[in-house]
């Protein structure tokens, strides 16, 4: 009689893999998406509900507006680009226990903002900067070992980001706060360029994967502009000219809106994983814009005349650039981004769970009801709060639903360790 199949009962139950150092640490999204959604999610929490417990150097609003942008969005950026930098060059730029003491700089740095006192802020300054200067150092090794022309000026934006915070930083202890916002606004405009050249790049090779007949460009011309333009923006701001930076900060973002119309926009509405990304690009086109529209006005010192107009107030009031760039902007962009790259190498389909669309529609949400309680009504409160809940509800969609993916193996590799079927002769024996 032919040999018949017997399963081996220990291997016949498939298991969840369990959680792994090594599948931890394999790329650089994986603890950075991690740190930087719950950082986000934390210290907006702390900001809004218990400011008192901010005793370090760096306080207040300072303290808010550093930790949104070097804290959070650019730890997601430096987390995207030594993913994507292994893609790029075909070398992992960053992996193991040194990317584990790459992410306990940005703890140290995190922890020590927080602590009183001058030297815990000078440690947390050089853990800071530390950060953003070997995650640049790790992708330019591997951009110039593999001669990858084309991103070689992907690590020098990120030094920009190291600049703006060690200059951010000096002004914070030189005690001009004039120089602090404008570092910021700098800052701030290195991530925007950063954000456009790598969302330029992506959205559309995104959307034609996923819309069956979509043909739209890549913009690579414009593109080329609009890096050009925001450099000059930069440029201009830290050079104290104002009015040209908002002329090029102008162009830069109407050449967002046009690329972001281009790329057809309703063609998308039945992607999640696609309007989301839409729906930031947009929100940071127009964050330019209000940009432009605050550098271009008299009042370019906010603290020389806090009131100012009615209209200046509304229009131009210093906090509105930063929310809309980084809220509308930012942040939703950074959801879509943070899921639809983890699930892309995590090895899972490219699919949105209701955990994954509720937590794209609450970031919107609370980017609106942000903006919204920016105007000076007796509502900007209670709008407050019910943005920081839809922020918070948001991220914590997010981390409750890829934290367990992100310590454990890609979803194929446990594929490779499934069910074992032996064929072995079965012996019978008679009664």
């Amino acid at each position: 009689m032919p040999p018949l199949p017997a399963i081996d009962p220990s291997t016949s139950t498939p298991r969840r893999p369990h959680p792994q150092w090594r599948a931890f640490t394999e790329m650089g999204f994986r603890p950075l998406y991690l740190a930087g959604c719950f950082w986000a999610l934390a210290s907006v929490w702390l900001w809004v509900h218990a400011p008192a417990r901010i005793t370090g150097v760096l306080g207040g609003v300072f303290w808010h507006a550093h930790e949104m942008l070097w804290g959070f969005v650019a730890t997601i950026a430096v987390g995207f680009l030594l993913t994507a930098g292994a893609n790029w060059t075909g070398k992992n730029p960053l992996r193991g226990n040194a990317l584990a003491m790459l992410c306990l700089l940005w703890l140290v740095a995190r922890v020590a903002y927080l602590v009183p006192g001058h030297p815990a802020f000078l440690i947390a300054c050089l853990a800071d900067t530390g950060f953003f200067v070997w995650g640049a150092a790790a992708l330019a090794r591997v951009v110039w070992v593999t001669r990858n022309q084309r991103n070689a000026g992907v690590p020098v934006l990120l030094l920009g980001l190291a600049a703006t915070h060690a200059l951010y930083c000096w002004a914070v202890v030189q005690g001009d706060y004039v120089a602090l916002m404008r570092y910021f606004n700098a800052g701030l405009l290195c991530m925007a360029v950063l954000t456009l050249l790598i969302a330029r790049r992506v959205m559309p090779f995104f959307a034609q994967r996923a819309v069956a007949g979509l043909n739209i460009p890549a913009h690579t011309r414009s593109g080329h502009w609009q890096l050009a333009t925001g450099l000059a923006a930069i440029a201009c701001l830290l050079a104290g000219q104002p009015t040209l930076a908002a002329a090029a900060l102008a162009a830069t973002g109407l050449i967002a809106l046009v690329q972001w119309m281009s790329w057809k926009p309703w063609a998308v509405r039945r992607v999640p994983l696609l309007w989301v990304l839409y729906a930031g690009y947009f929100g940071l086109g127009v964050g330019l814009l209000v940009g432009a529209g605050s550098l271009a006005s008299p009042l370019v010192n906010p603290l020389a005349n806090p009131m100012g107009t009615a209209w200046i107030g509304i229009v131009i009031r210093p906090a509105w650039p930063a929310h809309v760039i980084g809220v509308a902007g930012f942040s939703v962009l950074i959801l879509g981004m943070v899921t639809r790259t983890a699930l892309g190498h995590l090895g899972r389909p490219l699919q949105t769970d209701r955990a994954m669309v509720a937590s794209f529609v609450l970031m919107i949400l609370a980017a609106l009801l942000r903006l919204a309680a920016l105007l000076p009504t007796a509502a900007a409160t209670g709008l407050l709060h019910a943005a920081t809940l839809a922020w918070v509800l948001a991220l914590g969609l997010y981390l409750w639903r890829f934290f367990p993916l992100m310590i454990r193996p890609r979803a194929d590799a446990a594929k490779s360790a499934a069910p074992i079927i032996r064929v072995e002769a079965v012996a019978r024996t008679r009664p």
